[in-house]
């Protein structure tokens, strides 16, 4: 579709909160272009901070590691030190690596721990209070990407947080917008409504938000490094709460928490180098295998939104959320058939099973012996050297597990939400998982999470992640299809409005305004169970980058900006800036 047809194309921005997102609609802005840096992240005061980095002479990685502290204060939601996450890394000289800084079972943790006695699944034992923690892994992350990669001291990286939290932040209206409908379960903590709460109500836009606990923790991590969180008293402190209140933390999971540093699941689409997140992760293998399958079809030719384009795109997510949910787990666990779910010829023998007319039946594919918000957030960075960088980091729910151990400021997550509680029991997001992902001590949950850098003969192309619960890998796929086969710039990429399918429930989900009656249709009558799903907060917030142009065209034609930089526009408090 041309790039001018494509200015017309109905994206939601966040124009008025008294109405529904949707009901506001606006042609996309255009990409936010630089020369010498890129950052782009879901709080415009991080944002701030990771350029500044870039300004005064850090890397990529600097420039994470100081977004990363930063979002932890203006980005409650998501942002954390308390939860964990994925960094996926692109040196200037096209070697990669990835980062799993992402959340373990605590070693008291077992299988059954979310079951009663008949062994039914206890609503919300998952998700909320101290229960659901798992051990955080931000703070060694971050640390351990500084150290290797990074440039700058520590206490400089994290000293712009640290002012923030102290002498706190105004909020505006995207701040705000985050905390509506969440406030009543941070009611429920005392430590948390202290925080997030202005004498038990609500804030409001204008004013300040101060996090003096959290300035304190995050001056100790400043000092003392990441001893300071998982050897002193911060560790201490959680772990008391959580014995307190019901959890199974101890010191010792802390002490023994390490980074594992993998190599990044690696495909090729259409000529497209992709690196992106392997196991404990999913979303680079199943982005892959999607890729891989959409490969054989001629998407550009079929066009944006075309039934027959839809109808593929659905099938290929069908088959490789199978895998997904049956097959992936913690690589120290299980063994991962990641070559063969990225294999080329795996990807041919499934468009051999999808049928061009009619709609699959998930209940078909289910495997034998199987069956017995969405709060995260994305940042995308490039510096002048080309170092690109891809940091997906998450609290799992909103607010995570709604608590804060007392003295620490510090949000902690309800990551364990992400295992297998029961299979054939839907987790928050509605995934249907198998073994694979059972709870085990010390054991890594699935993630869907999906920090991704692209690569063209050997420069870099395009940096891309998203929130989003299991909604990560599609929303990251569609922004990369938008772009290589639909021509899109990379701001109406990440606003285009998306669809969603996951094997279980067997169930098209789109965004509002995402296909036209006639294609829905065209889309029923093939056998497809297709929904409007008006929860904008689970449709993901993506944040890109593109390099050489703000579109492929703009790259062909050799006269684009170096840097093209683009927050979608569902994020309220979200920016894109470079210089």
């Amino acid at each position: 579709m041309p790039s001018s047809r494509l200015k017309s194309l109905s994206v939601t921005l966040f124009v008025s909160l008294s109405l529904p997102p949707w009901a506001v609609q606006a042609a996309s802005p255009e990409p936010v272009k630089a020369v010498h840096g890129m950052v782009v992240t879901a709080q415009h005061l991080a944002t701030d901070i990771g350029v500044e980095v870039l300004k005064n002479g850090g890397n990529a990685v600097d420039a994470a590691v100081a977004v990363g502290y930063a979002l932890a204060v203006t980005y409650p939601t998501a942002g954390n030190i308390g939860g964990g996450g994925f960094m996926t890394i692109r040196f200037k000289d096209g070697k990669t690596t990835f980062l799993d800084f992402r959340e373990r079972a605590p070693q008291a943790a077992t299988k059954s721990m979310y079951l009663d006695a008949k062994g039914d699944f206890v609503k919300g034992a998952s998700t909320d209070g101290y229960l659901a923690v798992g051990v955080p892994g931000s703070v060694m992350g971050f640390e351990v990407a500084r150290s290797r990669y990074g440039t700058k001291p520590l206490s400089e990286l994290i000293e712009p947080a640290v002012a923030l939290a102290k002498e706190g932040f105004v909020l505006e209206e995207g701040d705000i917008n985050a905390f509506r409908g969440r406030t009543d379960r941070l009611a429920k903590d005392p430590a948390a409504a202290a925080i997030f709460l202005n004498d038990g109500k609500p804030f409001a836009v204008g004013e300040k938000l101060v996090q003096a606990d959290l300035a304190a923790s995050l001056s100790s991590i400043a000092e003392k490094g990441t001893d300071a969180f998982y050897k002193g008293a911060i560790a201490d402190q959680i772990v008391k709460a959580s014995a307190e209140k019901g959890g199974v933390l101890a010191k010792a999971d802390f002490e023994r928490y390490a980074v594992r540093e993998l190599e990044p699941v690696k495909c090729n689409y259409r000529g497209y180098d992709i690196v992106s997140s392997p196991p404990p992760s999913s979303g680079g293998v199943i982005i892959c295998e999607i890729l891989n399958v959409l490969e054989g079809y001629p998407i550009s030719y079929m066009g944006y939104g075309a039934a027959e384009t839809v109808h593929v795109m659905i099938e290929a997510m069908r088959h490789a959320y199978v895998d997904r949910n049956t097959a992936l787990g913690d690589p120290d666990f299980v063994e991962n058939p990641v070559s063969k779910l990225t294999d080329k010829a795996y990807a041919k023998e499934i468009r051999g099973r999808i049928d061009p007319f009619r709609a699959g039946v998930s209940a078909t594919l289910i495997p034998k012996g199987f069956g017995e918000s969405k709060e995260t957030t994305h940042y995308s960075i490039i510096d002048d050297e080309g170092n690109a960088v891809a940091v997906t980091y998450t609290l799992n729910g909103s607010f995570g597990a709604g608590v804060v151990a007392p003295g620490t400021g510090i949000l902690l997550n309800n990551e364990m939400d992400d295992f297998t509680a029961k299979p054939g029991v839907p987790n928050l997001y509605g995934l249907v998982q198998g073994e694979a992902n059972a709870i085990a001590p010390g054991k890594t949950p699935l993630s869907s999470m999906s920090p991704t850098i692209i690569s063209k003969d050997g420069k870099p192309f395009m940096v891309i992640g998203s929130p989003g619960g299991a909604r990560i890998i599609t929303i990251t796929l569609e922004a990369i299809l938008n772009v290589i086969d639909h021509g899109m710039n990379i701001q109406e990429a990440v606003d285009a409005p998306r669809i969603h399918h996951q094997w279980l429930p067997d169930k098209v989900f789109m965004e509002p305004y995402a296909l036209s009656p006639d294609t829905r249709k065209l889309l029923s009558a093939m056998g497809h169970d297709v929904e409007i799903d008006e929860s904008w907060t689970i449709w993901g917030q993506a944040t890109g980058i593109l390099v050489g142009g703000e579109s492929l065209a703009d790259i062909e034609a050799g006269g684009g900006a170096r840097y093209n930089g683009a927050v979608d526009s569902r994020i309220g408090a979200g920016a894109a800036r470079g210089y």
